[in-house]
């Protein structure tokens, strides 16, 4: 394969992925502003104690952009946190231009 021919496959590649559609968590950003809010550190383990959610489940959560959870999981997320669904969570629809690469001109 030429290196042309591997750049073809990467752009179709890209595109594919753009193309999809998902849910993005914010719960780093949930926990960062607990953490400053009570001045303390608060871990997975303790957000899973709290609420039933499984370590691995949270972990996820917070690692694999898209991951899919029950709606259980987000009203526990959202009742630990003490915050709306939409704080939560964003739907996210990969093609908008806020999410393409900056165009280098």
């Amino acid at each position: 394969m030429r290196s042309n021919d591997y750049f073809n496959t990467f752009l179709i590649i890209f595109i594919i992925i753009l193309d999809k559609e998902m849910i993005r968590y914010h719960l780093k950003e949930l926990i960062a502003e607990k953490e400053f809010a009570e001045r303390r550190r608060i871990t997975i383990g303790e957000i899973a104690k709290e609420t039933g959610i499984n370590r691995m489940t949270l972990s996820k959560i917070i690692n694999h952009a898209g991951h899919s959870t029950v709606t259980d999981n987000l009203d526990k997320l959202c009742y630990y946190f003490d915050c709306e669904i939409d704080q939560l969570v964003t739907h996210i629809k990969e093609t908008d231009d806020a999410l393409l690469p900056p165009d280098p001109r």
